[in-house]
């Protein structure tokens, strides 16, 4: 059995939290203020969801998805993802993140900089350009016409490669951007944020974009 690590609880969290346990998963998630703060919500999920610290769900996790503001990844333990994939649904929201020159002047991107934070583990963009309402209620088998599509992108094969089987399990369809470098493409105020769209239309999107 797979153990999903989730650190952040937030509407995103907590959405994909309730999604992998539906989908088999054992599930670990933590937030900021203390495992304590979850019990109503891990006791609405079922028995293959647990609260614990982001250091316990670091370690727990096979997988770990990193969903916390951006101003908040600092705090994210680097020891225990380790050669671990990490899934990263963050964007860069200025008004609340603080202004950061490095994407201010694109000499970076939200990935990258968690990549940079955690030298050792695997990152890839997953779940940034979707709303946390939809995550749950807009996937479709695969092969249904017009499948909505999202968008992943890693320096590792591997990492890109679990989040279509991801993605998949979900409902979705997977367009892979690239390397991290580009995947400015796929984040807020790009044709391709929070739309929905198909494969062919999300690669559309994509090229579209301006940086």
């Amino acid at each position: 059995m797979t153990t999903i690590g989730i650190i952040g609880a937030g509407n995103i969290g907590s959405a994909l939290a309730r999604g992998f346990a539906q989908h088999g998963y054992d599930v670990v998630i933590s937030n900021s203020r203390g495992p304590e703060t979850l019990a109503d919500l891990v006791a609405d999920m079922g028995d293959g969801v647990r609260a614990a610290t982001a250091q316990d769900a670091a370690a727990a996790g096979d997988v770990v998805v990193v969903t916390v503001p951006l101003k908040a990844i600092d705090d994210i333990p680097v020891e225990p993802l380790a050669g671990k994939i990490v899934l990263d649904t963050n964007n860069y929201y200025w008004e609340r993140d603080g202004r950061i020159a490095e994407l201010d002047e694109n000499r970076t991107t939200t990935s990258q900089m968690l990549q940079e934070h955690l030298p050792q583990s695997r990152v890839a963009k997953a779940f940034n350009h979707i709303m946390s309402a939809d995550i749950l209620t807009d996937g479709s088998p695969a092969g249904t016409a017009d499948r909505r599509a999202l968008a992943t992108s890693s320096d590792f094969d591997d990492a890109a490669d679990l989040v279509t089987r991801i993605y998949d399990e979900f409902g979705f369809d997977t367009v892979n951007v690239g390397p991290l470098a580009d995947s400015w493409r796929v984040e807020r105020d790009r044709p391709a944020y929070v739309v929905r769209q198909n494969a062919e239309e999300l690669r559309a999107n994509l090229a579209r974009a301006e940086r």
